[in-house]
């Protein structure tokens, strides 16, 4: 069956490798904002980390102070949610390495 959604993604990711070959830093006049952009990015991505993780911390307190005896469970969950937040820090991270 030919699923149009796919194909028209397919042709975008086709039509748009071509213009992700030209780097615009080695064109003579042109300046390039992908240093300032990335740290930007990185700055906002630690300031919602930050307030993610303590939404998370709160929430988990709260759940525990209603109910100990699901503390094992709230735990790992609570846990979890912290890496899964801590990790799109250290993606934007390395992304901002690999964009300078």
């Amino acid at each position: 069956m030919f699923n149009v959604r796919m194909f028209a993604i397919l042709l975008a990711i086709f039509l748009a490798s071509p213009m992700m070959a030209q780097d615009a830093a080695h064109v003579a006049g042109t300046v390039s904002y992908t240093g300032p952009a990335a740290l930007i990015a990185m700055a906002i991505a630690s300031g919602l980390c930050g307030l993610a993780q303590g939404k998370a911390v709160a929430g988990a307190t709260e759940a525990l102070a209603r109910n100990p005896g699901a503390s094992d469970g709230i735990r790992f969950i609570a846990l979890l949610g912290l890496v899964l937040i801590e990790s799109m820090a250290l993606y934007t991270f390395v992304l901002t390495f690999l964009i300078k």
